[in-house]
């Protein structure tokens, strides 16, 4: 199994997703002899896990079942053990693009935090690119590097503790592009443009605070950085649903109905079509926004060395 390669059946040692529903779905470690409780039942690896193809529908031990699906980076967004806050698909999509990555990109990032980027870049420039992932805190980047190798990935990735914004990240001359999710990213822009290349390269700096994006946007000009802007990513999420609405009363019905001599009390005309136009309601399908969702995450700030 690894997150970059699709594997076929599930194998001891995977890292696989227990999907219960849209809303509900975990990962999990495949060992052999280990079990998995759920409001289901019980997933016993060995014989419920083991051998059977992923997407297989599982069936615990209390009757209920479960899909076991091959881990992306996407799924694992979802699911991923909280170190720090993460970025989720709406800002990873357009940071990918705006960097203009491919398969064999070099690729600087700080901090590597939960892994949640770091995983949709490697599978972006594999399988000749290579990421390198600074992280200040040392626990984070131990556990982010027993998660890529446990994720197949470790060959394409290579982790650094250290402060970004006093050692850099370890390379010069070599990426083409790097991205920033630090608390002050105006300390780490000169490190940034000794790792891009010299021919030129992009750069995103991630900020929650209208006040870094200022100082970071002042910095890059400093360095000679061109083409700076700033986005803002809004996900708006609609739910479609059936609405029912009574017909509106627009009066024609009603005055075509006094010339002809219309009784609506008469018994005989309750089923006439005025009768049902003044009474019935029409169902249609709409679509509703949530009442509470995601609003901001934070601004996107790139910019071009040239």
């Amino acid at each position: 199994m690894s997150f970059i390669e699709y594997g076929d059946t599930i194998k001891d040692g995977d890292t696989a997703i227990v999907f219960l529903g849209h809303e509900s779905m975990f990962p999990v470690r495949v060992q052999h002899g280990t079990v998995t409780q759920t409001k289901y039942g019980v997933i016993r690896h060995s014989t419920d896990l083991i051998g059977k193809k992923y997407g297989s529908k599982v069936t615990c031990s209390k009757g209920g079942w479960v899909f076991i699906l091959h881990p992306t980076p996407e799924l694992w967004t979802m699911n991923l053990p909280h170190r720090t806050q993460i970025l989720y698909s709406t800002d990873i999509s357009i940071i990918t693009m705006m960097l203009e990555l491919k398969p064999g990109s070099i690729v600087c990032e700080s901090g590597t935090g939960s892994g949640s980027l770091s995983h949709a870049l490697i599978r972006t420039v594999a399988p000749t690119g290579h990421l390198y992932t600074v992280e200040f805190h040392q626990q984070r980047a131990e556990k982010a590097r027993e998660e890529f190798r446990e994720h197949g990935v470790d060959h394409l990735v290579t982790v650094t503790n250290q402060d970004v914004c006093k050692n850099g990240f370890g390379v010069s001359n070599t990426a083409d592009a790097v991205f920033l999710d630090i608390p002050s990213p105006w300390e780490a822009i000169g490190h940034a443009k000794s790792a891009l290349k010299a021919e030129g390269g992009r750069i995103c700096s991630f900020s929650p605070c209208i006040e870094q994006v200022q100082r970071t946007c002042l910095a890059m000009e400093e360095y000679g950085f061109t083409e700076i802007n700033t986005l803002e990513i809004l996900l708006r999420v609609y739910n479609v649903r059936t609405i029912s609405l009574q017909i509106p009363d627009l009066g024609k019905a009603a005055e075509d109905n006094s010339g002809t001599g219309f009784d609506s009390s008469n018994p005989s005309n309750q089923g006439s079509p005025g009768a049902n136009l003044q009474q019935g309601t029409v169902q249609f399908k709409s679509g509703v926004p949530l009442r509470e969702m995601v609003g901001h995450t934070g601004y996107l700030t790139f910019a071009t060395k040239s």
